[in-house]
């Protein structure tokens, strides 16, 4: 079958692999469409296996289901799910191939108004929002009696695909969402159901997000994780932390500013319940951690289908699995903002082989 592996440290390429074995443990799904995230990149240049399939989001149909298997999910079903890029750890992990196996229970059937486009976007931010709003800060699930008083959320970096999702699964929950962008993506926030927007180009930005929020900012989600993400962040906090504070990050925060309050890192590969290596470090099974992903999994695709939330603007992009390469290109020259690069694989040239290729910066860490 036809794959995008990382051929050599910083190379992504279309090449002609095996189709591995499915364990009984896993899904194997027919790809039909496939979205870029940051985190391809970081597979890529640092993090992935050399020879891995890189990729974690996709839609497609259904083609075997495991022994082992307890979802209910059936041959011939059209799902979208989420697979671990570029496993260190495994020969058969990662989504952009013409088939990608699945870990049971992180595959969802597709709403008759949703297509494979749309929901090819949702497997990494599903993950992530489960594991940062109520996994880790504890927040009740939209399926549960919300919090009283609608408590302030800060979701720092509100246009990342994670951001958008991550604002309307905080007011399913009854929070009021405070987010940032650049202004030219405030309509799309707003779409989205956030309740103020803030510029993080100005200079004030912290003040007026402390200033909103009466300096009782207690729930923080940061998308973008970087230094000048953390100043805004630490400087919106109230200046005494007196109630229980959350703050999560999708990167470590080497650089975070504050010393009374410390931030949560959270690595959305642990969802599939795996032992597995990745930046040097050896991370164990979490079993705890996998069958909370798989109830969210479940509630999130019941929301979806019942039209609560929406997923993140798409821009399609050609060549299926051939012009992959060039997406992460893109996303390296800083040119991707407030959409997902989406690749149908009926489009992929069945000559183009391994010859398409992509250097990338080995010094990107641009993660979602």
């Amino acid at each position: 079958m036809k794959a995008v592996i990382i051929k050599e440290r910083g190379v992504a390429a279309v090449a002609d692999i095996k189709q591995p074995v499915m364990p009984p443990d896993y899904i194997r799904v027919k790809t039909i469409a496939l979205a870029l995230n940051p985190t391809d990149l970081d597979h890529t240049a640092v993090v992935g296996r050399v020879g891995g399939i890189l990729g974690c989001d996709l839609a497609g149909i259904v083609d075997e289901v495991g022994s082992e298997c307890k979802s209910d999910v059936v041959k011939g079903d059209k799902v979208y799910g989420v697979a671990h890029c570029a496993n260190l750890s495994s020969d058969f992990d990662g989504a952009f191939a013409e088939y990608a196996v699945v870990r049971d229970g992180h595959v969802a059937r597709i709403p008759d108004s949703s297509s494979f486009e749309e929901t090819s976007t949702l497997g990494v931010g599903i993950t992530t929002v489960g594991q940062t709003l109520y996994m880790t800060m504890g927040i009740p699930l939209p399926s549960e009696q919300p919090l009283e008083g609608a408590p302030f959320i800060l979701v720092y970096g509100g246009s990342t695909a994670t951001g958008t999702l991550a604002i309307q699964f905080a007011k399913l929950s009854g929070l009021t969402v405070v987010t940032t962008a650049s202004p030219e993506n405030f309509d799309l926030l707003k779409s989205r159901g956030a309740d103020v927007i803030f510029d993080y180009h100005d200079a004030d930005c912290a003040s007026k997000i402390k200033e909103y929020t009466k300096n009782s900012l207690h729930y923080v989600l940061d998308c973008v994780s970087t230094e000048s993400s953390y100043k805004i962040v630490a400087e919106a906090l109230p200046e005494k932390i007196e109630t229980k504070t959350h703050v999560v990050t999708l990167l470590p925060a080497d650089t975070w500013p504050r010393k009374d309050v410390q931030p949560t890192v959270v690595l959305a590969y642990t969802t599939f319940g795996k032992a597995f290596s990745k930046f040097g470090m050896e991370f164990p099974a979490m079993p705890a951690t996998f069958n909370f992903g798989v109830k969210f999994w479940r509630l999130s695709g019941e929301l979806l289908a019942a039209g609560k939330f929406k997923p993140h603007p798409i821009a399609k992009r050609p060549g299926g699995l051939n012009g992959i390469p060039q997406g992460l290109q893109e996303f390296a020259d800083g040119k991707v903002k407030a959409v997902k690069l989406v690749y149908r694989v009926d489009e992929t040239s069945a000559d183009a082989g391994a010859t398409n290729t992509s250097k990338i910066d080995s010094s990107l860490k641009t993660w979602e």
